[in-house]
């Protein structure tokens, strides 16, 4: 199952390119992962997905035990300060930064174990309640400025979730407001270069406003049993 899904993802993502006039190297396709089994990720490794994405710090620590650096970590949930140390060890990119008081604690924890660690800034462009992240351009914009203070911090882009929903308006506005905002950041000289946003509902809708980074978790693995423990098979 796993392959067939990965062959037709690979195969709308290709489609999606040559539409919009996209380099299909310049997406990154992030296998999100969370509750899945080591055994199912070995697979989709095996099937070339390099790049896995985590949002409990605590499974991605023992992930990371179990499977190491072969592969690429990418934190994609609400992070914790007291779990910053999780996060750090494990992922080469965490996503979801949205305050000062984290950036600082990530740059910390990255300090003592002599690392760069890359994020990105998480911003809010819905207005669901069940969404995080930063909501203003001020906002975005004094974050940015504070992490490029940061030694051992890379800010490499901005992240967001688009509103759950069919009407594909609300989605592109989400997505066009996230590519306009990094444009904008990037008028006052910095270089943010990552668009982290697209899931499976959304991908190919993400695709056409600029996504570099796709967050797809379902249409690889399936369905989520959220019943049974990762460590089994």
């Amino acid at each position: 199952m796993i392959a067939e899904n990965i062959k037709h993802l690979r195969q709308r993502i290709a489609a999606k390119c040559v539409e919009f006039k996209r380099n299909p190297k310049e997406i990154k396709l992030i296998a999100v992962s969370k509750f899945f089994s080591v055994d199912a990720i070995n697979e989709a490794n095996r099937l070339g997905i390099i790049d896995f994405g985590e949002n409990k710090a605590q499974e991605l620590r023992d992930k990371f035990e179990f499977l190491g650096n072969k592969l690429t970590w990418h934190f994609i949930g609400t992070l914790q300060r007291n779990k910053v140390k999780y996060a750090v060890k494990a992922s080469t990119y965490i996503h979801s930064v949205d305050s000062s008081m984290l950036a600082d604690e990530i740059n910390n924890q990255a300090q003592k174990i002599n690392k760069t660690q890359k994020i990105l800034l998480e911003v809010k462009t819905s207005s669901e309640d069940s969404k995080s992240g930063l909501t203003t351009y001020a906002e975005v914009l004094n974050l940015v400025k504070h992490c490029s203070t940061l030694s051992n911090i890379e800010l490499v882009g901005l992240m967001t979730m688009a509103e759950f929903t069919n009407d594909e308006k609300i989605i592109r506005k989400s997505f066009a407001d996230l590519c306009n905002l990094k444009d904008k950041i990037n008028q006052n000289g910095f270089d943010l270069r990552e668009l982290s946003m697209g899931m499976t509902n959304d991908y190919e809708i993400a695709i056409e406003a600029g996504a570099t980074m796709l967050r797809v978790g379902s249409a690889i693995f399936g369905q989520r049993d959220i019943t049974k423990d990762w460590r089994q098979s």
